[in-house]
């Protein structure tokens, strides 16, 4: 095995509707054939890719955005958010009337009971208002949070940029996640195992939070949907995910014919 590719799943594997097209399942079945590593590198958390991993025989991923790793059913990476520096964000968005959702790599709480911002973002990933569990992060292993604030209400943050890195994915929130962390020290802990050389490595991504991991491999792929800054990072610019991105991306470096 010489080759790996990652592949982010919101805007790159699933379109808009969350639906993953018909050409990309069979590109990707084309790629394993030919003896190419797949594996996925994804903001969200383990328990929400369960399905995907299974319909696409993946055993290999990265999730929170770098912060938990799995190769073959065994958990290589698992760098867990302070409890301390969470309770500190969350008192002073409590303050301005932000709510907080924490994720472990089973499960997702809400600091309240319900925030319409929660239900309007989450409900683009098709997953409900999470359940309300005040002090969650004490007492579980959160790997990343959610913080519900627009950019121009969340000047605060720059106060808890030593200790965390915010990473926006929609108007409304932004993932929390532990400073340094990325795709791309995620995807470090994945071809370390294989002895995969950079070179051989390629990635598919649309958003801010794959830049980084665009950057890092040695081609990064932007669907033809992503972000213009997005773009400005990727060696190679494929047609949007509706239209046969992943299996056009795959044809332009010559994975696939």
């Amino acid at each position: 095995m010489n080759k790996i590719v990652f592949f982010d799943i919101d805007g790159t594997l699933l379109d808009s509707e969350k639906k993953l097209p018909s050409s990309t399942k069979e590109a990707i079945k084309s790629l394993q054939k030919k003896g190419v590593y797949t594996a996925l590198a994804t903001g969200r958390a383990p328990f929400m890719v369960q399905s995907l991993l299974k319909e696409l025989n993946i055993a290999s991923y990265v999730c929170f955005n770098g912060q938990y790793v799995m190769f073959e059913n065994e958990v290589v990476h698992a760098h867990r958010l302070d409890s301390n520096e969470l309770k500190e964000l969350e008192q002073e968005a409590a303050k301005h009337n932000h709510p907080v959702v924490y994720m472990t790599e089973s499960t997702l709480k809400a600091n309240v009971e319900y925030d319409s911002r929660i239900a309007e973002s989450l409900g683009t990933l098709h997953l409900d208002h999470p359940e309300y569990a005040p002090g969650f992060y004490e007492e579980s292993d959160v790997y990343q949070a959610l913080l519900f604030a627009r950019e121009e209400e969340a000047g605060y943050i720059k106060n808890f940029e030593e200790h965390q890195s915010f990473i926006r994915w929609h108007k409304e929130s932004m993932d929390v996640i532990p400073k340094g962390g990325s795709k791309a020290e995620g995807i470090k802990k994945v071809i370390k195992r294989l002895g995969i050389q950079i070179n051989d490595v390629y990635a598919f991504g649309d958003a801010l939070n794959d830049i980084e991991m665009l950057q890092f491999v040695g081609t990064g792929i932007a669907m033809g949907n992503a972000l213009d800054v997005v773009k400005e990072h990727a060696d190679v610019i494929t047609t949007n995910v509706e239209k046969d991105g992943i299996l056009n991306g795959l044809k332009k470096v010559g994975l696939l014919e």
